[in-house]
């Protein structure tokens, strides 16, 4: 099984590979990087990075669909919050933001988390094994790629490899499928 240099190496040698980097997302620190940094600077690329996959890991409004289970399901609602129930206003009123709209039940904007779904208050919450539902990030601009992979069992699933793509050499899809296979076989 490959360690973080070996795992590098083999992230670089995918087509248009520019930079690539292990990065806790707790901390920010890079573990490891090879190749040229996005900005030229490899701890200011994985503090940015890092921001991005922690943002993304904590959302629970970016997990899978099935923890949030189908909208209105009373199978979803948790002991403590009472039922959504429409409030019915002046012809037009959308019902939206503001009295009577979604939050006026529970003061907040979003469903209540279903039963037996992880709570994601911070970094603290993935501490204990358990790695964020999101597997992957995609940015992209205009002459790159960054993809993000997060790396299960491995320090508490507070890893992501990080993996610079020139746009005209790389190929996104055979990227995503190489770095996962990547992250399923690194050993720290």
């Amino acid at each position: 099984m490959p360690g973080i240099d070996e795992c590098l190496l083999e992230a670089m040698r995918l087509p248009g590979a520019r930079c690539a980097a292990v990065v806790d997302w707790i901390s920010g620190l890079a573990l490891g990087v090879a190749g040229e940094p996005p900005g030229g600077d490899h701890e200011a690329a994985a503090c940015e990075t890092a921001e991005l996959a922690r943002m993304v890991a904590e959302y629970r409004s970016l997990g899978p669909l099935s923890a949030l289970g189908p909208p209105g399901d009373p199978a979803t609602a948790t002991p403590d919050t009472p039922p959504q129930v429409p409030q019915a206003g002046p012809p037009g009123h959308d019902n939206g933001p503001g009295p009577g709209g979604p939050e006026a039940a529970s003061g907040h904007p979003f469903p209540p988390a279903p039963p037996g779904a992880p709570h994601l208050s911070g970094p603290a919450a993935h501490r204990g094994g358990t790695a964020p539902a999101v597997e992957d990030i995609i940015a992209t601009n205009s002459d790159s790629y960054h993809l993000l992979r997060f790396v299960t069992g491995a320090l508490d699933g507070t890893l992501f490899l990080h993996l610079w793509l020139a746009r005209d050499e790389g190929n996104l899809a055979l990227a995503r499928i190489r770095l996962a296979e990547i992250a399923g076989r690194m050993v720290l």
